[in-house]
């Protein structure tokens, strides 16, 4: 029953990443989005991660429970994605300023 909240949990910031992401594509724009919060909540994916591979109880049930590790990677993988939107951003905010 834990990891099936942990699962929920993360499947709820899992789905705000891509809408975000979409958001913030079509903005061309980082006004609105913060890279402390996007650097915090990328460390605490790390740690999620970490404390899992580093878990000998849940590393000897791998087997049975990689759905909840595979949901932590997506959910980085995502929010890697906002990342390199926000930076694509703030390189054309830089340019239009130029401009």
């Amino acid at each position: 029953m834990p990891e099936f909240l942990e699962i929920v949990m993360l499947i709820c910031f899992g789905v705000s990443w891509p809408i975000n992401a979409i958001k913030a594509y079509k903005a061309r724009s980082t006004k609105g989005t913060s890279l402390l919060f996007l650097m915090l909540i990328f460390t605490g994916y790390v740690a999620g991660i970490g404390s899992k591979l580093l878990n000998p109880a849940y590393m000897a049930s791998i087997s049975t429970k990689w759905y909840v590790l595979a949901v932590y990677v997506i959910n980085l993988l995502s929010l890697i994605v906002n990342l390199l939107i926000y930076f694509r951003n703030r390189k054309l905010m830089n340019k239009t300023k130029e401009a």
